[in-house]
């Protein structure tokens, strides 16, 4: 195949490189609720979401700020404006109310697409409304 590399007249197939960027981050939100009660994730007002540019489902990193803890868990929507910030399930256990965290979603792009890619970050304030 022209235009491939080869090895002894064995055309070689190359996978691309992929790197894994931040895409969304909230950061320092206040944790509002721990729901141990519930079926998993972390709740996230709508209005924050749409501000990152996190969905609903998406795979996300938790730091809490205030124990140092790390968690991996999914995102569902909360009430629009209701500045909610709830770890459910298990990972209630990770947080109390008032903590303070950062929540992070990646994603994978070659190097020549994370050049020019330019993450989301959103700043709450204290009651996790968006400061302008």
């Amino acid at each position: 195949m022209d235009g491939f590399p080869s090895l002894d007249g064995k055309t070689i197939l190359l996978s691309p490189m992929f790197l894994q960027i931040v895409k969304s981050k909230i950061h320092r939100a206040v944790v509002t609720e721990a729901n141990l009660n519930y079926v998993g994730s972390i709740t996230i007002d709508e209005e924050l979401m749409d501000a990152a540019g996190l969905l609903e489902g998406e795979y996300v990193q938790v730091v809490n700020n205030n124990n140092g803890e790390r968690l991996e868990t999914y995102v569902i929507k909360g009430e629009r404006h209701s500045g909610q910030i709830c770890l459910n399930g298990a990972a209630a256990r990770k947080v109390h109310v008032g903590d303070i965290l950062i929540i992070m979603a990646y994603a994978f792009m070659t190097p020549e697409e994370a050049k020019d890619f330019k993450s989301r970050t959103v700043f709450p304030d204290e009651n996790n409304k968006i400061k302008f």
